[in-house]
């Protein structure tokens, strides 16, 4: 069948909207028809060239929710009429790692999926004969796109995919972060250093894990107002001092739990710095750049702060991200004030100048009816 769809032809140039040919889904893999996908961060992170993992022509995206329009052989889980989420991170349920609760990091499909390929090795996506590689193994920037049925998770059809597609990537993550990879303990003290949908959704899990104050630092007040809304107590602008009015705030230990959405290396050293003396939490979320390092003075692990890292919110997809929309649909989230533009997919590299801009938290591509 022939999609459009928007393909990274060169790193640090605008994608290109163009038809392509999509194959049927093969053996264990599914064909979607996308509604909504989220730009991400990662998406204009790979198409700068930054990431030393990416690659090019493919098709970028990976935060998308659509409709199962047909399966192939041996699929089992999914129905044609099914509304989906996307899961750049999947989950097969029988690998070593998916049956740890110790990890999210399925190893299924992982070596391919980091090369641009489906399961097999093949890509279903081609230009004139070509092979058009899948961005993550989802490829969301386009009308259709095939998937492995362990990489999408089933919702209930009442969900809107416009706010579902977001729980693909940077709301789960953020979510996931606080209430899984940190597992916060009720009464603690956070505090989150980035207020774009990652940072807005660790706000988000920290309250919803009931603790008791939460620190929120970024340089823009819209987004600290968001953060206000989401549950953090107190609202700060970055300035620089954001470690020193931590310790301030906390009798000079510093917070329970720290969480770092931005990035930013320098900025991981202040929330690993923001830990509290004696059991601090330390979890680094964002995507630092491409040869980027992280220093970190050992007496401030000697003295009981610990360091971890989170994908995808240490949450394993096809069990978590279900009961994450349900947390929505029953009023316990708020994501519509998220969605800061909607927008064709022929606006894509609009959706990324906005996100340059810091212009809202996010654009979501409309790509078709329900």
């Amino acid at each position: 069948m022939r999609v459009r769809a928007a393909v990274l032809e060169q790193f640090d140039r605008p994608l290109v909207v163009q038809e392509l040919d999509l194959a049927a889904p093969r053996a264990g893999e599914v064909l979607v028809r996308l509604v909504a996908c989220g730009v991400c961060h990662t998406d204009m992170y790979t198409a700068s060239g930054a990431d030393p993992s990416g690659y090019a022509p493919t098709v970028l995206g990976h935060e998308g929710a659509g409709v199962v329009e047909a399966i192939g052989e041996g699929v089992e889980s999914l129905s044609v009429g099914d509304h989906v989420v996307t899961l750049f991170s999947p989950q097969c349920r029988r690998c070593a790692h998916c049956l740890d609760p110790r990890t999210n990091l399925c190893l299924a499909i992982r070596e391919q999926q980091n090369k641009g390929y489906l399961p097999d090795g093949t890509t279903r996506l081609s230009r004139d004969g070509e092979p058009i590689r899948h961005f993550m193994g989802t490829s969301t920037f386009c009308e259709c796109t095939v998937m492995p049925e362990i990489a999408l998770d089933k919702i209930g059809r009442e969900a809107p995919l416009d706010r579902a597609c977001l729980f693909a990537c940077g709301l789960s993550t953020g979510l996931g972060a606080a209430m899984f990879t940190a597992s916060i303990a009720p009464g603690s003290t956070c505090a989150v250093f980035g207020a774009g949908m990652v940072g807005l959704g660790a706000v988000a899990g920290c309250r919803l894990r009931e603790a008791e104050r939460i620190i929120c630092v970024d340089p823009s007040a819209p987004r600290l107002g968001l953060a206000r809304d989401q549950g953090a107590t107190d609202c700060w602008p970055a300035d620089g001092n954001a470690v020193e009015r931590i310790l301030e705030a906390t009798g000079g230990f510093g917070a329970d739990y720290t969480f770092e959405a931005t990035g930013l290396v320098s900025v991981m050293g202040e929330a690993v710095q923001a830990a509290r003396t004696g059991w601090g939490l330390c979890t680094i979320v964002g995507v630092a750049g491409k040869g980027e390092t992280l220093q970190i003075v050992p007496r401030l692990l000697i003295t009981g702060r610990r360091v971890c890292g989170s994908s995808f919110g240490g949450l394993k997809g096809r069990d978590r991200v279900p009961e994450l929309i349900e947390l929505y649909m029953h009023g316990s989230l708020d994501v519509d004030p998220f969605i800061s533009h909607r927008m064709p997919l022929q606006d894509v590299n609009r959706a990324f100048e906005l996100m340059a801009a810091q212009d809202g938290i996010r654009s979501v591509l409309m790509l078709g009816g329900e």
